[in-house]
């Protein structure tokens, strides 16, 4: 490898990890204000929740990700020109091209890294963050999830231990339902068959429902069950993928799909982690030309000022086309790749105008 390629990695690198350790920082301190307004009520160490709040800041830290690529490289051409080491690369036939080619070779490979490590690493400690978390709330009386035999929920609620089955899920209705309910000491009360079940509110519509009990069987046109669960917060026990590696991500799209459930979350969330590397490439050459453009003419104030309300811009325009993506207004794979594309062009035009100068 060339020096002066492993002189600017190597800065690249120094400037990534200040705003590394900024970022961090910043989301440790977030994270522990909500540990400590969530338990509040609860008299937990100081030193415990810290460590929640570690669980849970690698899974933050990776979804801003572009925005730390993008304050790194303005942070990394900012030390260039302070010490004039970019009109010295310029003396010595090193033009802008190659160092915008440089940096965005780089924040490809490291974008691998972070999918294949970081993402992995903090979705596991997520999901401990959660387990934890969970453990500590009300919700651990009652849980659902999703396997190759379908959709199956825990429900405690009015002095009974209701264990559900679903084979299949269409919109708004549980196919194929199994409903046991258990006394206090899990003895078998009743088990209730049925063919469709309305989820839309907390009162169950059983419809058609088959009642075994005490060794007699009653059928019944309609019924009605009370439940902690209805189909939004079924929905929402499921909406947290970032709690799932990649490969659980592949097994659970597997289920959703025997089970007949949407995947479209799944996949708009698998499809943000294959692009990522994309998406930081374009991020990093996206700021470097920036600073190419303003290098000498802003102040540092400025071009840090710039870079956050960049970011910011960025960030709520990928966010509106991934709900929008996610909510089937427009193809899923549109609105994961135009943001890219946008960006693409808005670099490659930019690219041409700097190698213009």
């Amino acid at each position: 490898m060339k020096t002066y390629i492993k002189f600017l990695i190597n800065l690249f690198n120094t400037s990534f990890f200040k705003v590394l350790i900024v970022f961090f920082i910043i989301v440790l301190i977030t994270n522990i204000l909500e540990q400590v307004e969530f338990f509040k009520e609860i008299e937990l160490s100081f030193f415990y929740i810290i460590f929640l709040s570690f669980l849970n800041a690698p899974s933050t830290m990776f979804e801003i990700l572009p925005f730390i690529f993008l304050l790194s490289t303005q942070v990394f051409f900012i030390q260039l020109i302070d010490k004039n080491e970019l009109e010295i690369f310029k003396y010595t036939g090193l033009d802008n091209l190659k160092i915008i080619k440089i940096l965005g070779i780089y924040s490809f490979f490291l974008g691998i890294i972070f999918i294949g490590l970081f993402y992995n690493g903090s979705s596991i400690l997520k999901k401990s963050y959660l387990g934890i978390k969970n453990s500590y709330s009300d919700d651990n009386k009652y849980l659902a999830v999703i396997t190759e035999n379908g959709l199956w929920i825990k429900d405690e609620i009015n002095e009974s231990i209701n264990i559900i089955n679903a084979n299949k899920v269409d919109n708004e209705f549980l196919l194929d339902v199994s409903i046991t309910k258990f006394n206090k000491n899990f003895d078998v009360v009743k088990i209730i068959d049925s063919k469709k079940v309305d989820i839309t509110s907390k009162n169950w519509k059983i419809f058609n429902p088959t009642l075994s009990m005490y060794n007699s069987q009653t059928t019944l046109n309609e019924m009605t069950m009370e439940s902690n669960f209805d189909l939004q917060k079924i929905n929402s026990l499921f909406s947290n993928l970032s709690s799932l590696t990649i490969i659980d991500l592949i097994t659970l799209r597997k289920s959703y799909t025997s089970l007949n459930y949407s995947v479209t979350d799944i996949d708009s969330h698998l499809l943000k982690i294959i692009s990522y590397p994309i998406y930081l490439t374009l991020i990093t050459i996206f700021s470097a030309i920036i600073m190419f453009n303003i290098g000498y003419q802003k102040n540092t104030f400025f071009k840090i000022t710039l870079g956050i309300f960049l970011s910011v811009i960025i960030y709520y325009i990928n966010n509106f086309l991934s709900v929008l993506g996610t909510n089937e207004k427009i193809p899923l794979i549109l609105s994961i790749f135009l943001p890219l594309i946008i960006l693409s062009i808005i670099n490659f035009i930019s690219i041409i105008r700097l190698n213009e100068k």
